[in-house]
């Protein structure tokens, strides 16, 4: 299987922020930005994999860094940084601009894993990636630890989901 560059993953997207999109604090709502950090997510996961579907195994801590306010325009930025046999992490930063002044901040950033299926939705093994940034290299780097992490958090959720109960709360 052939290495690919990280900057064949990238995927960049800006979007206006709307008024409709806001919170009650007047700032971009935290699931609107999820929801498209996962859409460009699933593009380089798609982009790196050249399947037609990959699904999102697990999103690592959303770091909310700042406010977006409506005088902001949101880009979403997303790349494979790091790769398994049959999964990779994906990386999100998202930058605000103000447009009044220029100026750019990063605002929040996120590590999303993917799994590319297969016609029989069976995982398929993915491509290694080469980093070529000192950013992507960094986060290349960095991955192994990522992924052992991620690891013993599915071990730790596999006990807890084995704890719970799926009876109706108004049963008890």
């Amino acid at each position: 299987m052939e290495a690919k560059r990280v900057s064949e993953t990238r995927i960049v997207h800006t979007d206006q922020v709307l008024i409709n999109d806001l919170n009650n604090y007047h700032t971009l709502f935290g699931g609107v930005l999820m929801k498209k950090m996962d859409a460009c997510a699933t593009l380089s996961a798609r982009r790196h994999t050249r399947v037609k579907q990959c699904v999102t195994a697990s999103t690592d801590s959303v770091n909310f860094l700042g406010p977006i306010r409506v005088t902001d325009s949101v880009c979403f930025e997303s790349y494979v940084c790091y790769t398994g046999r049959r999964s990779m992490e994906i990386f999100c930063k998202i930058i605000a601009e103000d447009l009044e002044t220029g100026e750019r901040r990063i605002a929040a950033n996120a590590f999303l894993t993917f799994v590319p299926l297969d016609e029989n939705k069976r995982p398929v093994e993915v491509p290694p990636i080469i980093p070529e940034t000192e950013e992507e290299k960094y986060l290349f780097e960095t991955g192994k630890e990522r992924e052992r992490i991620r690891k013993l958090k599915r071990e730790q959720n596999k006990e807890l989901v084995s704890r719970l109960t799926v009876d109706k709360p108004w049963d008890y």
